[in-house]
């Protein structure tokens, strides 16, 4: 497994656990307001959503730590979860925000591309 794979890979892997704690916990806080482009109401008439998106990206966050945890025989499980966050990312950049191709969906396809390289 290359070195830059893996930290590709850890990178994602943060971003996502970053994204369940601004979606599970701060939401409704001046930091989920901000990060969403939200206002007060709208966050509190969505904040269970937003937890259990949280949730998922707590689970590929976890996902990608595992493969990367059992090396090379972690591949297939690396290339699993980098495709979930890629076709999350392209379908969230399609129907709610096009920042996100470039915040989840290209990062994924460069670890994607890396660790199919190795």
């Amino acid at each position: 497994m290359s070195v830059a794979a893996n930290v590709v890979i850890i990178l994602i892997a943060l971003l996502h656990f970053y994204f369940l704690v601004l979606e599970m916990f701060l939401w409704d806080k001046p930091a989920g307001l901000r990060a969403f482009a939200q206002t007060a109401e709208q966050a509190a008439a969505s904040k269970v959503l937003a937890a259990n998106q949280g949730l998922y990206n707590g689970f590929l966050a976890a996902g990608l730590l595992w493969g990367v945890s059992l090396g090379r025989e972690g591949t297939d499980i690396q290339v699993f979860f980098l495709c979930c966050v890629l076709i999350a990312g392209i379908y969230g950049a399609a129907t709610a925000n096009r920042k996100i191709l470039f915040v989840q969906a290209i990062p994924a396809a460069i670890g994607l591309v890396l660790v199919l390289l190795t």
